[in-house]
């Protein structure tokens, strides 16, 4: 039994320690007062993390052959004291997960685990044999847990729901900002005589880019593009002739989470939140981080109605929602927006206007579901961060 006087130890199972989504997690975690002892493994030659981190080695995008080299290396590697002496396990991503199972196993240790879903794979989510089996494994890992947490309902109701009705423990958590990072604008004023649209975080989707492309191509001098994080080579690898042919096009490079964020969102009007990497499955149920980040600094969202982001926009009237075909109705609803800026201004100023628990996770919330994980008693209800509001200014094209 866990003596009550210490703070609680939990061990983190991580895919990569530069990752900004894990740094958000792992300080949601301290600000919670929660010890983490980290197992991670890196996409890129990073400096260290500035918390403990056991080093699982490098894992690569789409590298899925080296991924289940890694799993067991991994498992090897965690053989540590900190494992021993965690409470709680929390294990992201699928790999990560099954790392975690065979590193406790391996230990002889019963400490409740809990799967944190952050992304649907493609892998898992294929209606073929390799879908059944690669949800097989899921299946059984999830049977080891006490629980799974999830970023966005949509993976509920697509697919733990559909697939594994008896996985009991789920609970929504948002990829809301842990802290408040600096103050918000007061504002809805323009930001330049062009309408500036950024595309910012990993950037991977194909159609995405196209386009962005070809708006900045069509409303040339009139709109201007920024692009800013980590491109995706596996699914972009000609990003960098393709930015080099668009004049009204920039990269910026990667940036500094969270230092950079307000100069990020203060030199663009609108955030692109589209992906459509896996169209009609992990595209269409996720909530990205460019809700809430752009959010806090009253940067309004645009998206594909359809989508759990375009639902989310419509039901806090916070953005544009746009429906297919996206080729012929981005283009409409940009022009539109030339001609009549108030579209962004209203959506501007009922984002500033949100409650700050919508971007930001209130204190205490990771601690309640850990002490429900650990305890094996279920957390209270929480009223959803992304509960829908009753009016509507969110324009639909």
């Amino acid at each position: 039994m866990r003596d009550a006087r210490r703070p609680i130890r939990l061990a983190y199972f991580a895919h990569d320690w530069g990752d900004a989504a894990i740094k958000r997690r792992v300080a949601g975690f301290a600000r919670d007062g929660i010890d983490v002892a980290g197992f991670a493994s890196y996409r890129t030659d990073l400096a260290r993390p500035d918390w403990v981190v056991t080093d699982l080695g490098r894992t690569y995008d789409n590298g899925y052959l080296h991924r289940v080299r890694a799993v067991l290396q991994g498992a090897k590697k965690a053989q540590v004291p900190a494992l021993a002496d965690a409470d709680l396990i929390v294990a992201r991503n699928l790999d990560m997960l099954l790392t975690a199972l065979l590193a406790r196993r391996r230990a002889r240790l019963s400490t409740p685990v809990i799967y944190e879903c952050l992304d649907i794979h493609r892998l898992v989510a294929r209606r073929d044999r390799i879908g059944a089996l690669f949800r097989a494994i899921e299946r059984r890992a999830l049977r080891h847990c006490v629980g799974h947490w999830v970023s966005s309902p949509a993976f509920l109701s697509a697919h733990f729901e559909r697939y594994y009705p008896d996985a009991g423990g789920a609970q929504v958590l948002e990829n809301r900002l842990q802290t408040r990072i600096g103050p918000r604008p007061d504002d809805v004023t323009d930001k330049s005589s062009k309408l500036r649209i950024g595309w910012f975080g990993n950037l991977r989707c194909a159609r995405s880019l196209k386009l962005l492309c070809s708006l900045s191509k069509q409303f040339e001098g009139r709109v201007e593009v920024i692009l800013r994080g980590y491109p995706a080579e596996a699914e972009l690898p000609d990003f960098h002739q393709i930015i080099a042919a668009h004049p009204n096009l920039t990269y910026g490079g990667r940036y500094r989470w969270p230092d950079e964020l307000a100069a990020l969102y203060a030199q663009v009007d609108m955030v692109w939140a589209g992906d459509f990497m896996d169209a009609g499955l992990n595209s269409q149920w996720l909530l990205p981080n460019r809700l809430y980040e752009g959010g806090w600094y009253g940067c309004p969202p645009i998206a594909p109605a359809s989508s759990q982001t375009g639902q989310w926009i419509s039901g806090h009237a916070s953005g544009i929602v746009i429906k297919e075909p996206l080729e012929r109705t981005l283009p409409s609803v940009v022009s539109r927006i030339l001609e009549d800026r108030s579209l962004v201004h209203k959506a501007r100023q009922t984002l500033l206007e949100l409650p700050d628990e919508v971007f930001v996770e209130p204190i205490g919330t990771l601690r309640m579901l850990v002490d429900a994980a650990i305890t094996q008693d279920p957390p209270p209800t929480q009223t959803a961060s992304s509960e829908q509001t009753t009016s509507s200014i969110a324009s639909s094209v």
